[in-house]
């Protein structure tokens, strides 16, 4: 599956802004468009940063896939500020609750939104 560079950009009033870029594929867009996002106290204390990711506020950047798999190579897939896919809220399809992305052993488990713990105690 082809990786592409994407843009993040929330304007946060005030506060400030949150941006973004980072690789990740279409699919991985389209499946968090209408996620919630929580990034926490990342504008400061109290600031508690959150919400759905609406569609327009992750563009595609113009640059080849080649160079964005040599430079990710080197870099990772989070180039500069905030990747939201990395801070990502699903709630747990079996206990109800609310887990980060990096909280799931795998994108699988994402995808059956089951978090390590459940998965660990229903087997």
């Amino acid at each position: 599956m082809k990786r592409y560079l994407w843009k993040f950009f929330w304007d946060c009033g005030r506060q400030g802004e949150v941006s973004g870029l980072f690789v990740a594929t279409e699919e991985e867009i389209i499946d968090a468009v209408g996620e919630s996002v929580y990034f926490g106290e990342i504008l400061g204390k109290h600031s508690e940063v959150s919400g759905t990711l609406e569609e327009g506020e992750i563009t595609k950047v113009d640059l080849d896939t080649e160079i964005v798999e040599k430079v990710a190579s080197i870099l990772g897939d989070t180039w500069s500020g905030h990747n939201p896919l990395e801070y990502m809220q699903y709630e747990c399809s079996v206990c109800g609750d609310p887990t980060m992305a990096y909280e799931f052993d795998t994108q699988e488990d994402i995808k059956n939104r089951i978090c390590s713990y459940c998965k660990e105690n229903n087997n």
